[in-house]
Formats: C-alpha cells, sequence, structure tokens
C-alpha cells in the first residue's frame, strides 16, 4: 500500500541511474510504456498503472495532486526524472518539488481548456462505466479512450490488464471518475516547478499546437512526424530529452 489509499500496480527495470519514471496518459496503463523501456536499455526506469487505471486501485476523489501523491514513493531520492504523457505529464510537474526529482520532461499535455471542454469531461466523469458484450469489444473501447488506435494490436497480450470483467459482461478497467481533475493550470505548476522542465508534443497531435506550448516554455520541442502518442510511436525519440 502507498499511503491508505492507493495500491498501485508496477512495473521496474533497469539499473543505471538517474531513474525515469514513466507517467502513463488518461485511459492507459503503464504497459503503454514497453516500448519507451526497451529504448531505455540499462538505465532505471518504473512505470506504473496510475491510480484507477489498470490493475491499481481507484482514488476516493481524483485531483492531479492527489494523483501525483499516489505515486510520489517511486520516485528515486538519489536521482529521478520524470517523464509523463498528457495526463501524466501534469502529475509530473505536481512532483517537480519531490526530493530527487532533477527535472520533469511533459509529452502531448493539453495545456488550454474551454468551459465546454472541462464540461464534457466532468460530464464523462458522472458517467457509469460501460460494458460490453465481449472482451473484444473492451479493449476496443479502451484503445479509443487511449488514443492506441492504430497503434497497438488489439490482441496483444499487454492489454490484459486494461479491461476487466464483470459478471457476464467486460469493461475497461479506468476509473471513469478520473476524467473529473478539471483545468491542470498549467501556468502556475510551470512557475513553481524548481527543476529544469521540458514540454514537448507530436508535431501532428491534435490536443496541444506548438504556440500553446511557446506560450508557457522558451523552448518546447516538436517531435517530428509524431502525433499524440510518440512515446508509443517512436520511443527512441524522446531519449534526447531525458538528459
Amino acid at each position: 500500500m502507498l499511503g491508505d489509499m492507493t495500491e498501485l500496480e508496477v512495473r521496474r527495470g533497469g539499473t543505471r541511474g538517474p531513474a525515469v519514471l514513466l507517467l502513463h496518459g488518461l485511459g492507459a496503463t503503464g504497459r503503454v510504456w514497453d516500448g519507451m523501456a526497451g529504448a531505455l536499455g540499462d538505465r532505471a526506469w518504473v512505470a506504473p498503472d496510475l491510480p484507477g487505471h489498470g490493475r491499481s486501485a481507484p482514488l476516493p476523489e481524483y485531483t492531479f495532486a492527489a494523483v501525483a501523491e499516489a505515486v510520489a514513493p517511486l520516485v528515486d531520492p538519489a536521482g529521478t526524472v520524470v517523464l509523463g504523457h498528457s495526463f501524466g505529464g501534469v502529475v509530473a510537474l505536481h512532483l517537480a518539488g519531490r526530493p530527487g526529482v532533477r527535472a520533469v520532461v511533459g509529452l502531448g499535455i493539453k495545456v488550454v481548456w474551454t468551459a465546454d471542454e472541462l464540461a464534457r469531461a466532468a460530464a464523462l466523469a458522472a458517467r457509469a462505466p460501460a460494458e460490453f458484450g465481449t472482451r473484444e469489444e473492451a479493449v476496443a473501447r479502451h484503445l479509443r479512450v487511449a488514443g492506441l488506435d492504430g497503434l497497438v494490436d488489439p490482441a496483444d497480450p499487454a492489454l490484459d490488464g486494461a479491461v476487466v470483467r464483470t459478471g457476464e459482461n467486460w469493461r475497461t478497467a479506468l476509473d471513469p471518475r478520473a476524467f473529473g481533475v478539471g483545468d491542470p493550470q498549467m501556468a502556475a505548476l510551470l512557475a513553481a516547478a524548481p527543476v529544469p522542465v521540458v514540454l514537448a508534443r507530436g508535431e501532428h497531435d491534435p490536443m496541444v499546437t506548438a504556440d500553446q506550448l511557446a506560450a508557457l516554455v522558451p523552448a518546447p520541442v516538436d517531435l517530428p512526424g509524431l502525433g499524440h502518442n510518440a512515446h508509443v510511436e517512436v520511443p527512441e525519440a524522446l531519449l534526447p530529452l531525458l538528459g
């Protein structure tokens, strides 16, 4: 148990520091980093399923700070670079002041939210999980929600933790209440970060523009030819960002 709230599913590998803490996006699981783990070679890495995702237990309520508190014990005090994708990138910024965190890399973070978008997210958080008659249908929903359609084989056994059986039916493992985290307040997070922060996006990411990142940091990184899940498409492209 971490604290008294959340039991996390955690995968680890490598031994060479500084360690890399890999935080996935909303709807995904830690297995989305499998390619990145391979690209890191002997470098130490830690990839949890975030609370309410995959095989990790849910939180009583979801805020970015609460999710960060749940994964904070995974930071190696001897030195950790936190790499977070989208939702996980905001969580990474909440860890920026933790002892041992040397730098934060945020990939594909949606930094601008309209009132309508926040209202739609809140509505999703209030819905009961959709149930499906087959595992295949639940896997298909998981891939759509996580933006992994066409990037991950639906037959990949790594998806086993992304869906759960509920009696005769299946559903995604995601706790939909996680959609209710609200506006990430990126400007304030960046202003408070005491360590170097890199913000990056795939060139074709529809969730965030280069201009939106440039309004927040002086040197955002555009990854040529890649989309929102750049870490899945070409994991090696992220290695230069990790120092």
